[in-house]
């Protein structure tokens, strides 16, 4: 983590776009939100399933003087671009990062919850459309300095349903809720796994001796423009169908392999393959938590690797950046397991490392990757970190 990331430098930098701030030095905050990856359970979180993320200590923190006038003006540490809104009027969504913060104080508003304006200067490790999940961590950050001293009382799976709710109803992407509880609730040194079902969810403890490594496929996601709300479209077909069958069925978390195997010749071929994905994730979800109590890491590999191949094959999300990248990353002695990590379209891969085989990683996608692609890579080793909250 940079000099230029510690809570002081970003109240340095947040006097610096708002001179008059300086005056009130000792009443700003800052906050912070996790970016996540997913170790595995992809897809699976709109379809009522299981789910096995962890924050990572990439983030996003915010600076910023709570103020009364109902107007919240943010500036990009990195580019110096100066966004704002009024709380009290309406703003159509306009594409841009801005989105996410006005979307999440429309979703607490609409909750009924207090707002505060504020000045401020937003501030990012993490690396935008890599599959991160920047925007939960923008949305989760945005809450805690939007809500300011009320955000602990909400309770942290509280504001991670708000800020799915912002992402749903103002964003326009249709996803589950993985990214926004992962982004709050999240654990150091471990993952945590929900069930998108219950609601019920606990910490799984990572081994002290595996390396999580993200490697960026330079190859950007843009789910707003991919077909991700497709896919979730073509798992509501499968549900439709089943459901026929057997109308106990309310999601495709309720059914089985041998029950969708049995209903294959009812179900359209493409909602098939996206429901078989389905099915077969959130089995590998519960044999990864079983692996990792047991420290068979054989199995963790092979997991990761199917999970990777359905996506690939079954569920389309994959690319061939992103195939490429899992090939090479097999390749290496010390690399335990390897897939794609989150929605898909690009974005970046999982990597479970020897902590003595990262270099080794590092210098085959930098020797490999760019010839296969044309694209230049980054390998980022990561730690499971602690959910959002305050730092100042």
């Amino acid at each position: 983590m940079t000099v230029a990331f510690e809570p002081e430098a970003l109240v340095d930098a947040l006097i610096d776009a708002e001179p008059w701030a300086a005056a009130h030095r000792s009443q700003v905050r800052v906050v912070r939100a996790p970016g996540r990856v997913n170790l595995i359970g992809e897809h699976t979180d709109y379809n009522q399933g299981l789910v096995l993320p962890a924050a990572i200590d990439l983030e996003i923190r915010i600076a910023y003087l709570p103020t009364d006038d109902r107007r919240v003006e943010l500036v990009r540490l990195d580019d110096d671009e100066r966004d704002s809104f009024d709380l009290d009027t309406p703003r159509p969504k306009t594409g841009t990062w801005l989105d996410y913060v006005a979307g999440t104080a429309w979703a607490l508003a609409e909750a009924g919850l207090p707002l505060t304006g504020l000045r401020g200067i937003i501030a990012s490790t993490l690396p935008p459309n890599a599959g991160l999940s920047s925007s939960a961590a923008i949305e989760l950050a945005s809450a805690w300095a939007l809500l300011d001293d009320t955000a602990p009382g909400q309770g942290r799976f509280r504001l991670a349903q708000l800020c799915q709710r912002a992402e749903n109803g103002y964003v326009g992407v249709q996803s589950g809720l993985m990214d926004q509880f992962a982004a709050s609730c999240g654990v150091a040194g471990a993952a945590v796994l929900l069930d998108c079902r219950s609601l019920d969810w606990r910490a799984i403890r990572l081994p002290d001796d595996i390396a999580l490594v993200v490697c960026h496929t330079g190859s950007p996601r843009h789910l707003e423009r991919s077909e991700y709300n497709l896919r979730r479209s073509q798992c509501d077909a499968a549900v439709a169908a089943l459901t026929a069958i057997d109308p106990s069925i309310r999601s495709l978390r309720d059914v089985t392999a041998e029950a969708l195997a049995a209903a294959a010749d009812r179900l359209d071929p493409v909602a098939y393959r996206r429901a078989e994905h389905v099915v077969t994730e959130n089995a590998r979800v519960e044999a990864t938590v079983e692996a990792l109590a047991a420290g068979d890491l054989v199995e963790i590999g092979s997991l990761f690797a199917a999970s990777h191949a359905s996506l690939r094959d079954q569920f389309e999300v994959s690319s061939p950046e992103l195939d490429a990248m899992v090939e090479i990353a097999a390749g290496v002695s010390g690399v335990i397991a390897a897939r794609m990590t989150g929605a898909g379209f690009g974005g970046c891969t999982i990597n479970l490392v020897r902590p003595d085989a990262i270099e080794a990683l590092r210098a085959a996608v930098g020797s490999e990757y760019p010839a296969r692609t044309g694209l230049t890579p980054m390998v980022l080793p990561v730690h499971a970190a602690d959910g959002a909250g305050r730092l100042l």
